[in-house]
């Protein structure tokens, strides 16, 4: 791939890895998707970014698209009872979906993005390893890429060994953003109020109560949307003690200890695989049930529908809507959604 469209989001990982492709010789384009309403900014910090770096830009308004792909799917899982996690349904559905198929229609070969993590090719598949910046890595984010997407993308970040020599990268380029900090939250809920957001979009709290794990009635709730497992904080009941959101059973929420969050053995459906099509027997792997550093061992088992994850030690919180994601050493071998 010699011409690659790079998803630009305004920020500076973004604008380091088209520096970093033009050093190495690529013809390479700038692209961000507006995907919301209050994404101008963004849009606009990319586009003076492209500007800067001498290089054409591309701008895609893919607002109703990502409302159907990505907050809809977000809102059902809520009210299916479920916790989501919207970066990875982005990732596949749009960043590595609809821009690569506009990158592609441009005539370009490929896209490339900001985000830490390499990319490797043995036995003609295309491989996922996590990033020379452990801190940094962001592969758990990726793992529902298809060998198609894979095959079409360049992470020039997965080598860089730290988020100053990033820096370091867009101040060479004499790039405005080049000290902009990170986004922590979710682009369309950045405030984190995600009830809010819920209710602001047509979805009406399912009204229930807190129950014990024996079914005894503590009193209501506000709405089981607004609970998610491990949750102690903002119950709004006094307990005298410390009790935590453990699930629900329909529209109630179980409360109780918190020796009862722990779990050795997690259910995992809509499986991708990265190294293989199928799995086809058990196999030992490090897993995470969300984004964070830490891995669990694990045997990983084949299902019906899906994997199931058999832990060495029981994992805390773990949540239906989540993702799970399944490592060999710095291999990714794939990841699915926590039923």
């Amino acid at each position: 791939m010699k011409k690659i469209l790079v998803a630009m989001s305004g920020g500076v990982d973004s604008a380091a890895a088209c520096v970093l492709l033009k050093k190495k010789g690529y013809e390479v384009g700038g692209g961000t998707m507006l995907l919301r309403d209050g994404g101008e900014q963004e849009l606009s910090d990319a586009r003076e970014a492209a500007k800067q770096l001498n290089i054409p830009f591309h701008a895609f308004d893919l607002r109703e698209a990502f409302y159907e792909r990505v907050i809809t799917p977000f809102m059902q899982v809520y009210q299916a009872g479920g916790t989501p996690n919207p970066c990875v349904v982005c990732n596949g559905a749009m960043k590595f979906g609809l821009f690569l198929e506009k990158a592609l229609s441009l005539g370009y070969d490929g896209i490339a993005t900001g985000h830490y993590a390499r990319l490797v090719t043995e036995n003609d598949r295309f491989l996922l390893k996590i990033a020379a910046d452990r801190r940094k890595d962001q592969t758990y984010m990726l793992c529902m890429l298809s060998q198609f997407q894979l095959a079409h993308t360049l992470f020039p970040l997965g080598d860089v060994v730290s988020k100053d020599e990033t820096r370091a990268l867009a101040v060479e380029a004499g790039l405005d953003l080049a000290k902009k900090r990170d986004s922590q939250d979710i682009c369309f809920v950045p405030d984190g109020d995600y009830m809010r957001y819920l209710t602001n979009h047509g979805v009406v709290p399912q009204e229930g109560n807190f129950i014990s794990p024996d079914g005894k009635i503590y009193g209501a709730h506000r709405g089981m949307e607004a609970y998610t497992v491990g949750q102690r904080r903002g119950l709004g009941l006094a307990f005298g003690e410390r009790v935590y959101v453990l699930g629900k059973q329909g529209t109630d929420v179980v409360l109780g200890q918190e020796e009862n969050l722990f779990s050795k053995r997690v259910l995992v459906q809509d499986v991708n695989y990265i190294p293989f099509d199928q799995l086809q027997s058990p196999i030992r792997v490090q897993a995470k049930l969300r984004y964070t550093p830490r891995t669990a061992d694990a045997l990983l088992l084949p299902t019906e529908n899906g994997c199931e994850l058999q832990f060495d030690e029981p994992q805390r919180a773990v949540t239906s809507g989540q993702t799970a994601v399944f490592y060999d050493g710095d291999t990714v071998l794939g990841g699915g959604i926590i039923v």
